[in-house]
């Protein structure tokens, strides 16, 4: 193919198996001018395997403030660049959106060279409804960010793709059963299209259970399935009668609105100013006063 002086190509490369390297994208990758890679080292790995000799240029998300000016007035002069992530398509999960927006801008030309990616190579293979997802990518780490994230995703019938790495995947594991409920299908995806490529499909709570005793290994695609919408509509003084029969029952008000969400359409954070209007005198007092 021909390559057009002053373009930014972004070219999507394997996100595990070197086979599923496109023509036209080790074609673009031999004639630009410069390739800017998150990590060069393991972008080299990959022109090595193809033979392409293509200088390359780090851009990456410590680097990405001063070194987009750069890559602007290079393409600005006529060159022709290349933008490659690890894995996968550039803009997913990476600072590679904020080059593409710039040159959008500026009025430089933008390429794509598709490749496949792991949010939808799992999402295909998992056997959870795939008319409707919503990406995710990493959760927020920030206690109180990644709650806001989860409360919003709590009630959405969408199913849910999330990137995770293996020392989080438990943790996250148990907050998404803390908020969607135990019993809400996940398909946990490594390794994709590697020689140990692997599934595991079950609940929040057997998912769980499963790996507290299997140590996660590898980067982790987490596809949940979405809400089920079918449930009944409290009234808000029905809504009240249930937390104060769960209240009762000695548990806190936090805990009451967390369980009661999972048996409505409703969060936990409205369940639990219903919550908080009800005498203390018909509720212990919660350790944290909060959800």
């Amino acid at each position: 193919m021909e390559i057009q002086s002053g373009t930014l190509y972004v070219v999507g490369t394997p996100i595990g198996n070197l086979e599923d390297m496109t023509f036209r994208a080790v074609q673009v990758l031999q004639q630009v001018t410069a390739i800017a890679a998150e990590d060069t080292r393991h972008t080299g790995k990959l022109l090595q395997h193809f033979q392409i000799t293509t200088p390359q240029v780090s851009y990456h998300e410590h680097n990405r403030v001063a070194r987009l000016p750069e890559l602007l007035q290079r393409l600005q002069r006529g060159e022709a660049l290349a933008l490659v992530t690890d894995a996968g398509m550039p803009g997913i999960s990476d600072p590679g959106y904020e080059l593409v927006s710039a040159c959008i801008t500026a009025g430089i030309d933008v390429v794509p060279i598709p490749a496949a990616t792991a949010a939808t190579t799992a999402l295909i293979a998992s056997g959870l409804p795939t008319d409707r997802f919503i990406f995710e990518g990493f959760l927020p780490t920030k206690a109180s960010l990644r709650q806001e994230r989860l409360d919003a995703l709590q009630m959405d019938p969408r199913t849910v793709i999330l990137y995770e790495a293996p020392h989080r995947v438990l943790e996250t594991l148990q907050d998404l059963a803390q908020s969607f409920g135990g019993d809400r299908p996940v398909v946990l995806a490594r390794e994709l299209t590697k020689r140990y490529e692997e599934f595991w499909r079950g609940t929040l709570t057997e998912a769980i259970a499963h790996y507290q005793t299997h140590a996660p290994q590898g980067e982790f695609t987490l596809v949940v399935g979405g809400a089920c919408l079918a449930q009944p509509v409290l009234s808000e003084d029905a809504l009240k009668a249930e937390l104060q029969s769960l209240l009762r029952q000695g548990i806190s008000r936090s805990q009451a609105s967390r369980q009661l969400a999972h048996q409505t359409s409703l969060s936990r954070r409205q369940l639990y100013q219903l919550a908080l209007a009800i005498p203390d005198s018909q509720s212990p007092l919660d350790e944290a006063g909060v959800l």
